[in-house]
């Protein structure tokens, strides 16, 4: 229907095309223009069908076979405002695209750049381009009457593209490098507008506003130019923008030629003779000069002001990096004194006005950078620049390196990382003075024997080269170099055949590659040695001037140092098969820091627990079972011994060690600490204490008093029945207290006199009683989650700091309507919802599987850790749990968390394979990131529980996708399966080489580009081809013998292991209280970055069936659920009513930060709903592994379920912003009793509730309505049970309120995970009334605008009260006296209106059929 509407309005302007050509010309693209032109161009949006009678006939030249449509209120960037795909494509253009792969459609832009652009402004230069593969860049220009084509790649950098480059061939390899294998899904995703976020196409240079933004002042006035009287006065548009005069050869425009002055040592004089005259004169022996007379006296001393301040400038260095340029401007060349041009990140050319050839005439040139330009070859013009100290060329593709390079005499530091070099010149030997040389990430196969030559070469960077054998002659030949860097190049062996000494070496970096052994005793004065990540077995060193060594993550068992390192102050020997420490170590007079953990130690000597110099002492995860006894006082300052088998700690430990400021014991077998002094005067020094996992009592809470400094205190699962509260009132320094897991039943009183505390986490214990802490001053997170809460005594006021309060888990807690007020402020408040259902509605859905999951911020300001957990995804027999980490960055994880369930249901729509949706699910989730997937990025896990393709009956399979370091471990018999992929630079070989071979710049600290450790992400496209979006995909068949699923972003299994992890779980039980577990015990282990887990038990098999035969029972009373799903509630200041998305049971969204903030172009489609009033009778209960045998969410009409109100309904964004600006059908707040679980703060109502579960149930009133609904199900196979009926209402259960569904959109509301809403009835003073049948309320959205606020916001709503509402005491009279009446069905919206009405129908619950309404909803999700 719209599609027809737009046809007809469709206005079409041709070229001619009357020509003929009897012969049918093939154009040099290869396609046969008799036919069809291999070109058509037109805008975006519109179809071609007014213009199909005018169809090129054959033999009409290409030339003119252009067809352009003029555009109305086209929008672009990608937006949910740019037309979709409905509107795009006309029949023409389907035709054009089918049958042939290597056509498809381009998108070409005009040259005005809207980095923000508006859904209200339209923009009419963008054009739909019908082409192929081998149309070529001439080919577009010729018929367009263009001058050329422009590419830019993540809203980045411009580059004009060649005439022979193909522009559909270049979006093709974009779109197969990302990932799409399939041509046809290329060919659909190369029409796609969001994709302009990617890889954007301009039909002429945009206009940069950067360059905008560099003017100063503008205007126009009378304008001559130079001395003489030849020249007359006009009126001209004059720019002073930055340090240059522009003036335009037109009045008022910048269209024509512009005439650029040098101000920089130039002149600017007033005029005598002439009232508010200017002279501006340009340096040098070709100066110009421009006279410009000014309107008034406020202009004239502006202008002298603001010029004078350019002229007396002195510029030396120019930065002109990023700015997409050709050729350097010329107006530079006029500046003699620039001493140091930066050029990096251009398109510079060699030939032409501006060209790499014309920058000899920088005299005094010293610095020039020309790194990233594409130059293919090594510019030999810059050899002529005898004064150039300083060259890169780093990343431009150069093969050779030419010999005129030994010219520049004065050459001191050359850069040619990132290229293809081989070999370099010998011819490079005269360069007396270079001292730095940089050949990293080339091809060397061997160090380059001219650097023997290069006497003043102190450092050889060459990393990333292919490097296998080091032969340690040719560096004793090198007596001037004095550090190596060898990293990332495959080094396989370090061959000493000689016995001459290496003494020039001093530092050598051998990380990341492949040796097994390592003996480097012939560098006599080597002080530094990087070996980490090899497989060396045996490591022996020189002694004599050791002072730092780095050997982590080999093999080594023993490491072998001679003489004693007397200057060695720090050794990390971590992650290694080390089951005892070389004596060696003991005599180091100086060490420092020593890091042994994650290896097989069983004791640790006396002699270094009692250094005089050991500072800092790692040495957890080990086999040890006692510690030395400290003889003497040391200057430990911190001491890790986590992870090993310690029953007690040495009884002189913290009087002995005064400068102790942090312990950690945690997951030992501690019964007991030791106490802090031998007297009642205490000298400790003790800041962080962690003893969590230990068999602590609490009579550990007296000697805790003793540590009066403690910031930092950890106590969590262990077996304490109380905190004695005078102890506790001593610890008055304390920050941040964590008691979890213990059998505390409350929380002393005295936790008041903690002024400073600011974090308290006690969940997992039996309090019944809120602790007295919503006093103190500087509170900011409390957790006391899962305990036994029952009520909250509040003082009048809450402090301002907090910020987070999680209270899920306590079945008991009543929170009365003063109490939730009191919270309205929180950032973050974590309720358990309790909504009224019924005992059908809790019973009627059995799935074998449900789930818990935690986050902790850390000690970060925000938190950048989000989760998906669905576990009623598309018919109600699958579930879909992602995480999303975003490292530092909170919006794009936000952004996933609300788009990643709804591509998923939209991808299984066209393919049933694992690998094929999966990796386009990850795909088109990072085309919707949008803006905010250019410069930022996330790690991606999704887990998607479904039915085996192979047994639909009964097996289930689970596939799992995963960028970047999320992680997925399945527990099975007990042991721990992973099933994910780490994509990380230090664990993956194979991404670390494709980096490589890409030319990727890694640095030491393996980044890319210094950014990120991973190499496959969600976002972060500017580091395309480098990082890719493509996702590694497994399925793994589910059995019996898998219990649960663990997902944790890269903090979590950093210090908790698999098998850590599955006991874990497997100790707890509860999902909820397992992953809090999980989260905590990440942080007592040392975890100071966000940490995410998400537990998903799983009871697969027959045994769990939970079926029962079918009975029909009578309506019964509403009773709350057995298992309360949480709400979580971010009220934000200002907002009117901000629902978040809770994609979980209880996710939070930050309501201080919104993701559109950043301008990302992400969508979500969610479902908004409408209840249903009337009691339907308990449903059959079926379980996930038996389901019914009828379609599910099916509801025959005329059953007593069916709802009065059929409504319209919309996908909608799953974050939204409801109004509370209802009517309140003549109820006050007043009369209500208090609601549990909801926040009410008079005119606001902000709960934020799980969106993204919801649950089609069967509701069958009678056998007759079931045996009707069999009949109509035996046509339908259940395996497809998403195809739409027309003739059908599907009742949903969610939360226990019924809803009732226009039939016709149950496959949609089933393919989108966001499809619950909160059904609650909003008074217009803000209260909340329970969904009682009398009140039926639906929030109705055609489609959320985006505004700056927020993501999505729904428009305002109508007044409800001219619904129908049938009370229980009434229903039988009302159906009586409407059962002979004929409800006339509603015509179909009118979709282009802006509100769209609310849906009345007088249908009502019988026995005989009800007549449906039927509705045409469009999906509005691109």
């Amino acid at each position: 229907m719209a599609m027809e509407d737009e046809e007809r309005h469709t206005a079409v302007v041709t070229t001619d095309t009357t020509a003929s050509n009897k012969g049918g010309d093939v154009g040099e693209s290869g396609a046969c223009i008799d036919r069809q032109p291999d070109t058509v161009v037109q805008p975006a949006g519109l179809n071609q069908t007014a213009g199909r009678g005018s169809r090129i006939r054959p033999g009409a030249p290409a030339a003119t076979g252009i067809r352009v449509l003029k555009q109305r209120n086209m929008k672009r960037n990608g937006s949910r405002g740019c037309v979709t795909r409905k509107t795009r494509f006309g029949s023409r253009e389907r035709d054009w695209l089918k049958g042939d792969t290597k056509r498809g459609c381009l998108c070409l832009y005009g040259g005005t750049v809207d980095p923000q652009p508006s859904a209200s402004t339209p923009q009419t230069d963008l054009q739909l381009v019908l082409c192929s593969t081998s149309t070529t860049v001439e080919e577009l220009c010729a018929q367009r009457d263009g001058r050329g084509l422009y590419v830019q790649l993540h809203g980045d950098l411009l580059r004009r593209l060649d005439s022979s480059e193909r522009p559909l061939q270049i979006l093709y390899d974009y779109l197969a490098s990302m990932g799409y294998a399939d041509a046809v899904r290329v060919q659909q995703e190369a029409a796609n507008s969001d994709l302009s976020c990617l890889i954007r196409f301009y039909s002429e240079h945009p206009v940069n506003p950067d360059q905008q933004e560099r003017t100063l002042l503008k205007g126009v006035f009378s304008v001559r130019k130079g001395k003489t009287q030849l020249h007359k006065w006009a009126e001209r548009k004059v720019i002073l923008c930055g340090t240059c005069l522009i003036v335009a050869s037109v009045k008022d425009s910048l269209t024509g030629k512009l005439h650029i002055l040098p101000l920089v040592g130039g002149k600017v004089e007033e005029v005598k003779r002439r009232q508010h005259c200017l002279m501006f004169s340009s340096a040098g022996s070709q100066a110009q000069t421009y006279f410009v007379n000014f309107d008034t006296l406020t202009d004239f001393q502006r202008w002298h002001r603001q010029a004078s301040k350019v002229v007396s400038q002195t510029v030396s260095m120019v930065d002109l990096s990023c700015y997409s340029l050709e050729a350097v401007p010329e107006y530079l060349f006029y500046c003699q004194d620039i001493t140091h041009l930066n050029l990096r990140h251009n398109f510079m050319s060699v030939q032409g006005p501006g060209g790499l050839l014309n920058l000899p005439r920088f005299s005094q040139l010293k610095s020039l950078n020309l790194s990233h330009n594409r130059l293919g070859v090594f510019p030999e013009c810059v050899c002529d620049i005898v004064t150039l100290t300083e060259l890169n060329l780093s990343c431009n593709n150069i093969h050779t390196v030419p010999l005129q390079t030994g010219n520049l005499h004065s050459l001191q530091t050359l850069c040619l990382d990132g290229n293809h070099l081989s070999s370099l010149p010998d011819e490079l030997g005269v360069l007396s003075q270079l001292s730095s040389l940089g050949l990293s990430f080339n091809s060397f196969s061997h160090v380059p024997v001219v650097l023997e030559r290069l006497s003043a070469v102190d450092k050889l960077a060459m990393a990333g080269n292919r490097v296998e054998t080091l032969e340690l002659c040719s560096l004793a030949r090198m007596s001037h170099v004095k550090n190596i860097d060898l990293r990332l190049n495959g080094l396989r062996r370090v061959k000493s055949e000689s016995l001459e000494a290496v003494t020039q070496l001093t530092q050598l970096d051998l990380r990341d590659n492949c040796l097994h052994s390592l003996d480097l005793s012939s560098i006599c004065n080597l002080e530094t040695l990087h070996c980490q990540r090899n497989q060396l077995g045996a490591l022996t060193l020189s002694g004599f001037t050791l002072r730092m060594l780095h050997a982590s993550s080999n093999r080594l068992t023993t490491v072998n140092v001679y003489p004693v390192p007397n200057q060695l102050t720090y050794m990390e020997l971590s992650q290694n098969l080390l089951e005892y420490l070389p004596d060696w170590v003991c005599d180091c007079r100086k060490i420092e820091m020593l890091d042994i953990t994650h290896n097989l130690l069983s004791e640790l000597p006396s002699r270094l627990f009692n250094s005089l110099s050991l500072r800092k002492l790692l040495a957890g995860n080990n086999c040890l079972q006692r510690v030395p006894d400290l003889l003497d006082h040391v200057p430990l300052e911190a001491l890790d011994l986590q992870h090993n088998k310690l029953t007690q700690l040495p009884e002189s430990l913290f009087y002995k060690a005064l400068n102790l400021k942090s312990l950690n014991v945690s997951a030992n077998s501690l019964e007991s600490i030791p106490p802090s002094s031998q007297s009642e005067e205490s000298l400790s020094t003790l800041q962080e204490l962690y003893l969590s996992g230990n068999n602590l009592n609490e009579n550990c809470g007296a000697l805790l008093a003793g540590h009066h400094n403690l910031r930092v205190l950890h106590v969590a699962y262990n077996q304490m029945l109380s905190f004695p509260a005078s102890k506790l009132s001593k610890l008055e320094l304390l920050e941040e207290l964590n008691l979890s897991g213990n059998k505390l039943k409350t929380i002393p009183s005295t936790v008041s006199s903690c002024k400073r505390l600011h974090t308290l986490i006690a969940h997992s214990n039996h309090v019944t009683v809120f602790p007295e802490i919503l006093n103190l001053p500087e509170i900011k997170l409390v957790d006391l989650s899962c305990n036994e809460l029952t009520e909250i005594q509040l003082p009048d006021s809450l402090p301002p700091t907090l910020q987070e309060l999680d209270l899920t888990g306590n079945s008991g807690l009543m929170l009365e309507h003063k109490t939730l007020n009191l919270f309205s402020h929180i950032t973050t408040l974590k309720l358990d919802q309790k909504c009224a259902s019924t005992a059908g509605d809790s019973l009627s859905v059995s799935t074998p599987w449900n789930h818990g999951y935690s986050e902790m911020s850390g000690q970060r300001n925000k938190l950048c850790v989000s989760v998906l957990t669905v576990d009623h995804f598309g018919d109600g027999v699958e579930a879909c749990y992602g995480i999303f980490d975003g490292d530092r960055n909170e919006e794009v994880p936000r952004l996933l968390q609300c788009t990643m369930g709804d591509v998923l249901c939209e991808e299984l729509q066209h393919s049933s394979v694992d690998r094929v949706y999966m990796c386009n699910t990850f795909l088109t989730s990072h085309r919707k990131l949008g803006m905010a997937g250019q410069k930022l990025g996330a790690s991606a896990l999704l887990c998607y529980v479904h039915r085996n393709l192979s047994d639909p009956g009964g097996s289930l399979s689970l596939t799992v996708a995963n960028v970047g370091t999320c992680q997925a471990v399945l527990c099975r018999d007990g042991r721990p399966v992973p099933l994910s992929k780490v994509y990380s630079l230090e664990n993956c070989v194979e991404e670390m080489e494709r980096v490589k071979l890409s030319k990727a710049i890694i640095t030491e600290d393996n980044k890319v580009s210094g950014v990120t450790c991973c190499s496959r992400l969600l976002g972060c496209s500017y580091l395309s081809p480098w990082v890719l979006p493509k996702p590694w995909v497994q399925t793994e068949p589910l059995c019996v013998q898998d219990k649960f699923l663990i997902l944790g972003n890269r903090a979590l299994f950093e210090w908790v292991s698999y098998q850590e992890a599955v006991c874990t779980v497997q100790a707890v039980g509860d999902p909820r209280a397992a992953a809090k577990k999980l989260c905590t015990l990440a942080q007592s282990y040392g975890c100071k970055d966000n940490i995410g887990a998400v537990v998903v038990s799983l009871h697969v098999g027959e045994d769990s069936c939970t079926c029962e035969p079918t009975v029909v029972s009578a309506p019964e009373p509403r009773a709350p659920p057995p298992a309360p799903a949480p709400v979580t509630v971010t009220p934000g200041p200002g907002d009117a009513a901000a629902l978040s998305s809770s994609s979980g049971v209880a996710s939070e969204f930050n309501s201080e930060t919104s993701a559109s903030e950043v301008g990302s172009e992400a969508g979500s489609t969610a479902s908004d709903e409408q209840q249903s009033s009337g009691l339907a009778p308990r449903p059959e209960r079926r379980c996930s592994l038996h389901p019914a045998t009828s379609l599910c969410g099916i509801m025959v009409p005329g059953s007593a379920g069916a709802g009065p109100h059929p409504g319209l309904f919309q996908r909608q964004p799953s974050c939204a912003t409801f109004s509370s600006n209802q009517s309140d059908n003549g109820l006050d707040s007043d009369d209500e009793a208090p609601l549990e679980g909801v926040i009410s703060n008079g005119s606001r109502l902000e709960v934020e509730v799980d969106i993204h579960c919801c649950a089609f149930q069967l509701r069958s009133a009678s056998s007759d309505s079931s045996r009707d609904f069999d009949s109509e199900k035996q046509s339908s196979d259940f395996g497809s049970a998403r195809t739409r009926r027309q003739n059908s209402v599907v009742v949903s259960a969610t939360n226990g309120c019924l809803l009732a569904v226009c039939g016709r959109e149950i496959a949609d509301l089933k393919k989108s995970p966001s499809t619950s809403s909160l059904f609650v009835k909003k008074l217009s003073n803000g209260s909340v009334v329970a969904p009682e049948d009398s009140h039926n309320l639906i929030e109705v959205a055609l489609e959320a605008p985006k505004k700056k606020s927020g993501y999505f916001t729904a428009p305002a709503q109508q007044d409800p009260e001219d619904q129908l509402i049938v009370p229980p005491s009434l229903e039988q009279e009302v159906r009586e006296q409407l059962r002979g009446q004929s409800p006339a069905p509603s015509s179909a919206p009118v979709w282009d209106h802006p509100h769209p009405p609310v849906f009345t129908s007088n249908l009502v619950p019988g026995p005989g059929p009800t007549p449906i309404l039927q509705q045409e909803v469009y999906d509005t999700a691109l």
